[in-house]
């Protein structure tokens, strides 16, 4: 077999969908005649945790960990919770920032260049190098964010002139927060320079979207390969429906994906249609932002609430299922087309109907369409939204509430893994 090193920062028992793509992608890559070798973080600042996800580990995979310091610990110890969300990504509203938010943000953004995990770089190079030549593995696959981890990849590649791939679950500069970081000039231009200097180095460049693929091929000559994220077939039984006309969102709702005009929808279709108010549940499950609850309460919709905070996957997959209706929420963004939610593929093979509200031309709304797993709507078509929900709500009435779906496939993590060994093969 080909040995393979991944090297991530996400891995279980991280939560959340940064760790799902490449655990699935080593469980099938033996299939194919590569034997994968993980190297992770041994004591990460994880922001969330699921321990249901170490169960999914391969008995025989080889996982190899060192030491990080993050100053994450640190800033904790200074703002509790603040700290931890902004190392996710997760940033408060320019008016909603404390001051010590603000100094982490301007820190963060520039004397972390990349990220946080920058110094983990040196230490990984020189453990790695040794463990690569005494271990013959001739390809490195570095995953981000944290887009440091790819200077590990670049310094290895200068050093022991290995095949090395660069995998892109999102963008770098464009990213919707990158510009939030209170950067200077100087430090803008050195996050760029270093992009540029990874997607000019690797062998191949790996990407989750289309949009992000248009971005980087006008950036570098370096081959760039769309692999997207998946769906996994779970061995567990199939929930019954809920009674109610339940629509759920599984996963992070936060205060910038806060759909007003679906919550002015909902309202209008209880204050006008008694049988849609006592049919009607909206089910959250994840992390949610206290703006949007307010929302949801703004709009008289607290008693059809049912708040089920963060879930382990295998109750996120069972949530989805038992739902009758899935809502896919994304920022209204220039920045955000390129995003494809990992929950995507999940929501599209769960049997389930999908409502999405995003931005125009996304990647979310071509996969949906051509799917034909749902509806994709603007932010602006809130009477197409409600006249939507009114129509599936009939349809759940008459028990005639279903999806067709088609090509779907192309999108289990077994195909797509298989994807990857032929670039990989091609290197």
């Amino acid at each position: 077999m080909k040995k393979l090193l991944i090297i991530t920062y996400y891995w279980p028992p991280a939560g959340g969908p940064g760790v799902q793509r490449w655990l699935k992608f080593v469980k099938y890559l033996p299939d194919f005649d590569i034997e994968p070798i993980v190297y992770c973080p041994e004591n990460p600042s994880y922001p969330i945790i699921d321990e249901s996800l170490l169960g999914e580990i391969p008995d025989n995979l080889k996982v190899s960990k060192q030491p990080i310091h993050e100053p994450y610990r640190f800033a904790n110890f200074l703002s509790g919770s603040k700290a931890s969300k902004i190392s996710s990504g997760v940033i408060p509203k320019k008016k909603n920032q404390s001051p010590i938010q603000q100094l982490m943000l301007y820190v963060r953004g520039n004397f972390f260049i990349p990220d946080a995990r920058k110094n983990w770089v040196k230490p990984s190079v020189a453990f790695l190098s040794e463990y690569i030549s005494k271990h013959d593995i001739e390809t490195v696959i570095t995953t981000g964010p944290p887009h440091s981890l790819h200077l590990i990849g670049l310094q290895l590649k200068q050093n022991l002139n290995l095949n090395w791939l660069a995998d892109f679950r999102d963008p770098w500069t464009t990213i919707g927060y990158h510009n939030k970081l209170k950067l200077t000039k100087s430090s803008a231009k050195k996050h760029q320079d270093l992009e540029r200097e990874v997607l000019n180095a690797a062998d191949r460049i790996i990407v989750t979207s289309n949009n992000t693929k248009l971005e980087f091929s006008k950036k570098t000559d370096t081959p760039v390969e769309v692999i997207t994220n998946g769906y996994d077939v779970v061995n567990m039984s199939k929930p019954e429906k809920d009674q109610q006309f339940s629509l759920a969102h599984i996963g992070s709702l936060l205060s910038e994906r806060n759909p007003r005009m679906l919550w002015q929808a909902l309202n209008e279709l209880v204050t006008e249609n008694v049988d849609f108010r006592q049919h009607l549940q909206l089910k959250l499950a994840g992390v949610v932002g206290q703006e949007v609850l307010d929302s949801i309460n703004d709009h008289g919709l607290n008693p059809y609430l049912k708040n089920l905070g963060y879930l382990s996957h295998d109750d996120a997959v069972r949530a989805q299922k038992s739902s009758q209706l899935l809502l896919l929420i994304e920022i209204d963004s220039e920045d955000t087309k390129a995003i494809i939610p990992g929950k995507l593929f999940e929501y599209m093979v769960s049997g389930t109907p999908i409502l999405a509200i995003g931005p125009q031309h996304s990647d979310v709304e071509k996969i949906i369409q051509k799917t034909n797993t749902g509806s994709y709507f603007l932010y602006q078509q809130k009477e197409d939204i409600k006249s939507k929900i009114l129509f599936l709500f009939e349809e759940f009435k008459s028990g005639n509430l279903k999806v067709n779906p088609i090509g779907l496939q192309k999108y289990s993590r077994k195909a797509l893994t298989e994807t990857l060994a032929n670039v990989i093969s091609e290197i």
